[in-house]
């Protein structure tokens, strides 16, 4: 059990404490949905009570809209600590697909987050300047390697990074949103280490095979 000297030093470190709360409710929303979820239960797996809840994030949709920003902020905070800037643009294409599968993989709550969200039509994705502003730089960031592969030759033109960005979160959601189904109709070898491998890396080359510059053969 705490001792009040260390209840009053965590009460006393507010982001840590929204920071647990945020943590906590990522796994509530994924597991219940934004209708299921229960602050109660919320609040019953913090460090924290009821009322500092909507204290920090004004009302149970507040703090979902909070989550989701959470959930996409960690993914981006990941791609930005892969240092692509300065990465041969192959080489950062490669390495952020590889990324993207991983942490999809690893991150089922961010994977369900997202499913959820979309049930509701992103009406509350589409209310989050923080989210939108976190997306743009993405793009810009994957603009900035296709970019940079047209110029050295390695990439061809007329890429769109959006479009680039659809195909590698195509795959990379699936391979954790449809698990269970895929699973139940085909058996689950493919989600065992040595195939998730596999797959992984058929996704960069598949991402790589869209992007790069194929030189002409001889019929054409």
């Amino acid at each position: 059990m705490k001792t009040d000297i260390e209840r009053r030093s965590w009460t006393q470190n507010p982001e840590a404490v929204k920071q647990d709360i945020l943590s906590v409710a990522i796994s509530e929303f994924a597991a219940a949905g934004l209708s299921g979820a229960r602050v109660d239960t919320i609040a019953s797996r913090t460090r924290t009570s009821k009322r500092m809840i909507y204290y920090y994030f004004g009302d149970k949709l507040g703090l979902y809209t909070r989550a989701l920003e959470a959930a996409y902020l960690k993914v981006r905070e990941g791609e930005a600590a892969l240092n692509l800037d300065h990465l041969p643009p192959r080489e950062a294409l490669t390495r952020l697909v590889a990324f993207t599968f991983e942490h999809h993989r690893q991150n089922p709550d961010f994977i369900r987050m997202v499913m959820i969200e979309n049930i509701h039509n992103a009406e509350h994705l589409a209310s989050s300047q923080v989210i939108r502003d976190m997306n743009i730089a993405a793009i810009d960031k994957l603009a900035a390697i296709c970019r940079r592969g047209q110029e050295i030759g390695v990439f061809r033109d007329g890429l769109d990074p959006v479009a680039l960005h659809w195909q590698i979160s195509a795959a990379s959601f699936f391979n954790v949103s449809n698990r269970p189904t895929f699973s139940a109709i085909f058996g689950a070898e493919l989600f065992e280490e040595d195939a998730q491998e596999r797959i992984r890396q058929q996704t960069v080359d598949s991402i790589l095979a869209v992007a790069e510059l194929r030189p002409l053969s001889s019929s054409e």
